[in-house]
């Protein structure tokens, strides 16, 4: 997956859905729709604004002024002292910010953006595997530790971002870098948070491409990639609509 970014929002009010959003709206959407849907949980303390801006693609005035916005709006509350931050508050208020509507009307976008993703993926996995060399398999493997590392999803996501990035570099065909960033870019543009400890087990996924890269199998990397994306279709908004090929 996905600190977590990465996700360039179009000011173009004559487009639709979240296009016609600006930056600040689509930062309280998303923040908005994890509370509602369970993925922040009540009381959780929510990453340093630094992080959240790397995660969410955007600038730390602009995370600001949408924490304030939402805690305002009740669903984030703001604690001083010690161990005080920026939290979701104890009874978040639901259904208040209406910028969500927006993404959640977007799921068969988010399922094309998916299956688009799976097979520059693949493909990509299939070349690393030819030749991927000790520096590249080095850098995936700091990387996949980083994951482990990580004290939130802001953080993990940037890692993510890093990762298959430098997977599609491990290719050596430049091309293949430019492609898939664009690609996984705009899909980082719908990117919720999620719990730490989930992202942690999608990690597993990266450190098994990693061996499969290791071991030169481009047919073990193929199917490594293929359930670690084709899982996007299942956790991907969350309740926001059903895709007639999801795996089971």
């Amino acid at each position: 997956m996905s600190s977590g970014s990465p996700l360039i929002v179009l000011k173009a009010p004559a487009l639709v859905g979240i296009r016609r959003l600006n930056a600040l709206d689509t930062v309280r959407a998303r923040i908005a729709m994890a509370v509602e849907l369970g993925l922040l949980k009540p009381g959780e303390r929510l990453p340093p604004v630094g992080e959240i801006a790397r995660a969410l693609g955007v600038g730390e005035i602009t995370v600001r002024r949408a924490l304030v916005s939402l805690c305002d709006q009740d669903v984030l509350e703001r604690r001083r002292g010690r161990g005080g931050g920026t939290m979701v508050a104890e009874r978040p208020a639901t259904g208040g910010v209406r910028e969500t509507e927006a993404y959640r009307s977007a799921a068969a976008d988010v399922h094309r953006l998916i299956d688009q993703r799976l097979l520059l993926e693949c493909g990509i996995a299939h070349l690393a595997a030819t030749n991927p060399g000790p520096r590249r398999l080095g850098e995936l493997e700091e990387l996949v530790a980083c994951m482990d590392r990580v004290s939130s999803w802001a953080e993990f996501r940037t890692c993510d971002e890093r990762f298959h990035l430098a997977v599609a570099a491990a290719t050596g065909l430049p091309q293949a870098v430019e492609q898939y960033g664009s690609a996984v870019r705009e899909l980082y543009r719908y990117y919720l948070p999620f719990p730490l400890e989930y992202l942690r087990e999608s990690n597993r996924g990266h450190a098994a491409l990693v061996a499969a890269l290791a071991e030169g199998d481009p047919l073990k990397a193929v199917e490594v990639t293929r359930r670690h994306v084709e899982v996007l279709h299942r956790i991907m908004f969350v309740g926001f609509g059903d895709h007639p090929a999801e795996p089971g």
